[in-house]
């Protein structure tokens, strides 16, 4: 099979294609025939050894690189039932890191059946980001009294925070980095899309509400975005901080807190695993709002053999929604 590799941590250009042995299931697994990889960001802090970035140990090289797949399953090991034989399935590969290739190999207990209507790259984006954003807006409980604040409301997050904020009645503002994004990010349905590259963009979300402030904020961009949608923030308000992609965390103090009452939580590592059901439970309900068709994930595609401009892509802010590769 074919799988994309890499040998030393370094920039991307260090992910290379090559030709390497079909994975055997062992004991309770199966093998899966990848229609679709998901990329996050997390793989390319991986990639540069960044371990500070990570929420699990540098591993060792060389490897396959991903962690997010969805396909069918084409072989079973000792102990796993026959049925699963052609059955279309995704799943997360937790700390593993195989999903960059043309096969990967899961625990059966651990596979997600697809629905009818459930493409590939719609199952990799739900698995992944999708089991984050339910377990963000958990979190957030949100009505729709709320007026909500989506940074980086074109990300693979993002897209799908906006729209199960206008689901819930709340009013929405996003924002994002560009012409083309902030476009989608109003197609999306957010009632005030701004660009968070224009340094007026706080002034245009307070005209846009006029008089109306924002109750809650969720943040995955820090830095200077993520400073300003602290400041949009009303008296009483909530922020949730799930990432920081800016590169810096959104700098806020106890004084930050006390003068307006702020609540702020952190949407990240154990929080999360304590929604209903877990991560797994997350899994099943963001796959199943995709195929209701309540959810539905913007995606970017790129060939398998171009994993390396999709993490320069990525990096560069020049993707919209979940980024996925295709074998």
């Amino acid at each position: 099979m074919h799988a994309v590799r890499l040998h030393a941590f370094g920039p991307a250009e260090n992910l290379t294609y090559e030709e390497v042995p079909d994975p055997v299931p062992g004991p309770g697994q199966v093998r899966i025939a990848v229609g679709a990889a998901g990329v996050h960001l997390l793989d390319t802090a991986l990639r540069e050894g960044e371990a500070d970035q990570l929420p699990f140990a540098l591993p060792n090289l060389p490897l396959t690189v991903g962690r997010e797949v969805a396909g069918v399953v084409d072989a079973v090991g000792a102990g796993v039932e026959e049925s699963w034989l052609g059955r279309r399935v995704a799943a997360h590969l937790g700390f593993a890191n195989a999903g960059y290739a043309e096969f990967a190999v899961r625990e059966a207990d651990a596979l997600h059946p697809l629905p009818d209507g459930v493409a590939f790259d719609t199952a990799v984006a739900m698995v992944g980001t999708g089991r984050t954003a339910l377990a963000i807006l958990h979190l957030a409980e949100l009505t729709a009294d709320d007026v909500v604040l989506v940074t980086a409301a074109a990300g693979g997050v993002g897209t799908l925070l906006v729209q199960a904020a206008r689901n819930t009645g709340a009013t929405v503002v996003g924002a994002a980095g560009g012409a083309e994004k902030v476009e989608r990010v109003r197609a999306l349905g957010a009632d005030v899309a701004v660009d968070y590259d224009d340094p007026e963009w706080p002034e245009a979300v307070r005209a846009a509400l006029g008089g109306r402030e924002v109750t809650v904020a969720l943040d995955g961009v820090g830095g200077r975005a993520g400073r300003a949608a602290l400041e949009l923030i009303g008296f009483g308000g909530r922020l949730l901080l799930f990432g920081w992609s800016a590169g810096k965390i959104t700098e806020l103090s106890g004084q930050d807190l006390y003068d307006r009452l702020l609540e702020v939580t952190v949407a990240l590592g154990p929080r999360l695993l304590k929604v209903p059901g877990g991560l797994r439970g997350a899994q099943d309900r963001a796959i199943e709002e995709a195929a209701a068709g309540r959810l539905v994930p913007a995606v970017t595609r790129f060939p398998l053999r171009e994993a390396a401009a999709a993490h320069r892509a990525l990096q560069n802010r020049g993707t919209i929604g979940k980024v996925v590769l295709i074998p």
